[in-house]
Order: structure tokens, then sequence, then C-alpha cells
């Protein structure tokens, strides 16, 4: 049996990088996979929704938006939220064409 990439079965059910439709798709992952990672950095900081809001100002609510993916979250959101919850970020930025795998 064949094995198949998963660069693959993005490309044939969601179109190649930079479709429209990939791309929304590449960035909802990404939201989904950084709303988890604060979740599990304020529960090992043992610290509620409605404490971690108030570390930065924003309401409770807004924070369960946040972990659930539901919000447009600004840079400085992220790193307010990341320095109360006493972590760091790396950003890396590549030009579409550095991406695309042979």
């Amino acid at each position: 049996m064949e094995s198949i990439r998963l660069d693959q079965l993005k490309d044939k059910h969601l179109g190649k990088i930079g479709s429209e439709k990939r791309d929304r798709y590449e960035q909802q992952l990404k939201v989904e996979i950084l709303a988890e990672q604060i979740r599990q950095l304020r529960k090992e900081r043992k610290l509620t929704q409605r404490e971690l809001g108030q570390l930065i100002g924003v309401q409770r609510a807004q924070i369960s938006k946040l972990e659930n993916g539901q919000s447009n979250i600004t840079i400085g959101t992220i790193l307010k939220l990341l320095g109360a919850l006493e972590a760091q970020i790396n950003f890396s930025i590549y030009k579409r064409e550095e991406l695309k795998v042979t």
C-alpha cells in the first residue's frame, strides 16, 4: 500500500498552498493550536479564566473565547497573556516560496 503524506492530502482536499480554502484551514488550525496552548499554560499555572482575565484587564468571557478560538486576538493581548502566564512566544516569518515542499 502506497503511503500518502499529509501535505498531499491537504492539496487534494483543501487545495494547494495559497488557495483561499487552504489558507483559511491553515489559519484556523494555528488559532486552535494557540488557543489550546494558552489553556494548558493557564491550567499549569493554576489560574482560573477569571484570574487570568484580571491579570491582563479583560473579562473571564474574553479568556473563554480566546481558549476556544472564537475571538480575534491582537498581538498586544497575546503578549499580555504570555507575560501573565510567565511564557514567551517565538514568531518566524517565511515567504510562501520557502514553505513549498518539493
